[in-house]
């Protein structure tokens, strides 16, 4: 299973996703492709497979303050996400998480235990945050600085188009900062803050009127 796995990653690292196939992955093991049907019944298990290994086991990250936690969880799964960019892909097809993925969860909800969230909750914050994670991820695929490479393109439609959009205008005209083209920091950090808000009306509702 491993030899498939890693025969599989490294097609769709040096071809893209779209190259593995079972009949690829198999003559690259030099094994007939029923032989793979031994181990595994189709693509979809393959790419379950795939993704696990790609993703890895996670790393601990319960120490300290939640909201701090939390952070290094899904800035560890950007790392580990943008090392292969097609894992995003897979990440968002229907699949049967492996063990590596169920100790992503296992992690990230560590962070979350002392919130006042129910279980379905801290799951979607975990989703939350791992959509935005995919999307940064996503972007930076056709390149690392994303806001920038549209702020130049759009520039020539901007400057002749000036009056019909100033809003827009006055946005991609602003002087770089310090969260330019860092949208997921910018990104997470929003998150944590709407999480921290709602964590703290639970835990004070009194406060609330």
């Amino acid at each position: 299973m491993e030899q498939i796995a890693d025969a599989a990653t490294a097609i769709a690292d040096h071809d893209g996703l779209d190259a593995v196939t079972m009949q690829v992955v198999a003559e690259r093991l030099g094994a007939a492709k029923m032989a793979l049907y031994r181990y595994l019944p189709g693509r979809a298990e393959l790419e379950a497979v795939m993704l696990d290994r790609a993703l890895g086991a996670p790393d601990t990250f319960g120490d300290g303050e939640w909201a701090s936690a939390l952070t290094r969880w899904a800035t560890a799964l950007y790392e580990r996400a943008s090392q292969r960019p097609w894992t995003v892909e897979l990440i968002q097809r229907p699949h049967l998480p492996g063990p590596n993925e169920l100790g992503w969860y296992e992690a990230g909800l560590a962070a979350l235990q002392e919130l006042n969230l129910d279980g379905r909750e801290k799951l979607d914050v975990l989703a939350m945050l791992a959509g935005h994670v995919v999307s940064i991820v996503r972007q930076q695929a056709a390149g690392p600085a994303p806001e920038e490479d549209l702020a130049k393109a759009l520039a020539p439609v901007l400057m002749r188009n000036a009056h019909a959009f100033p809003l827009t205008v006055a946005a991609f005209s602003q002087p770089s900062g310090s969260e330019h083209d860092d949208a997921l920091h910018f990104g997470l950090a929003r998150m944590v803050a709407g999480i921290e808000a709602l964590a703290t009306a639970r835990a004070h509702p009194q406060r609330r009127r």
